[in-house]
């Protein structure tokens, strides 16, 4: 007997999490096709989820954010609340709702998949989560942020951020707004946001003052794409952007703006 073939490389323990039947078997099927993965179970809403991690605890979990009972939001905090023991699963969140991302990162989601997405996306994901895991360990993964967020005084012209497989060149001239939370931030321009792993630090010293100005602590916009500012029962300005979105300036932000108007 050949003694490289007497240990099995042990499997990924995983669970799906997710309410629409034809999307849990998606799932199911494109998970049995990886033979790193194991499926241990399938789950229709967010109850029956949270039970079955703390029972299973599975290493790996696909779950979609809108569920009864629970959301895949609160089911993640809920895991981090009563610390159950052991290893958090990494976390890959299927929705069809971007507007959780931030959160959803904040919370240390291994990766974000945008419903409908295909299943190179998926075991892009998968890599995602697995070396998740391994930088975690080792604490590259921690390491790298730093070393990208690292001050850098050269005027920012372009961006490249990273979406569904691909590399997309942004010029700067073209980012409507940014948002964040502590290490991830939302770049929005062409009518797409791509989350970008750096925190918002990293943008506003490199961005024009004269263009680019920062609302409050997680916002800043291009001015070139404000429609109109108008305060509110605060005398603090709401902001409105040509996309629709709308943000709050902060009370300093406002007086200095309301102070530059002729």
């Amino acid at each position: 007997m050949n003694p490289m073939n007497t240990t099995a490389t042990p499997r990924i323990r995983t669970l799906i999490a997710e309410d629409e039947p034809l999307a849990s078997e998606a799932l199911a099927d494109w998970v049995a096709q990886l033979p790193q993965l194991e499926l241990l179970a399938s789950c229709a809403d967010g109850l029956s989820a949270l039970e079955q991690i703390r029972s299973l605890r599975p290493e790996l979990v696909f779950m979609d954010i809108n569920m009864p009972g629970l959301s895949g939001l609160q089911v993640l905090r809920a895991l981090a609340e009563d610390g159950a023991g052991g290893p958090a699963p990494r976390v890959i969140f299927t929705t069809a709702y971007n507007e959780h991302a931030i959160t959803a990162f904040e919370l240390h989601a291994a990766d974000y998949l945008l419903k409908p997405f295909s299943q190179e996306r998926f075991n892009e994901a998968v890599g995602h989560a697995l070396q998740r895991g391994t930088a975690a360990e080792t604490g590259g993964s921690t390491q790298a942020l730093e070393a990208a967020a690292k001050p850098d005084s050269s005027p920012m012209t372009r961006l490249l951020v990273r979406d569904q497989g691909k590399i997309f060149p942004i010029q700067v001239d073209t980012v409507e707004y940014l948002r964040s939370d502590i290490k991830y931030t939302a770049v929005a321009s062409g009518g797409r946001q791509y989350l970008v792993n750096l925190p918002i630090t990293a943008f506003e010293q490199r961005l024009d003052p004269s263009r680019f100005i920062k609302l409050q602590r997680s916002c800043i916009v291009n001015l070139d794409f404000v429609v109109s500012m108008t305060p509110d029962e605060n005398s603090q300005l709401i902001v409105q952007m040509q996309d629709g979105s709308r943000f709050t300036a902060n009370r300093d932000v406002s007086k200095k703006l309301r102070e530059q108007s002729i």
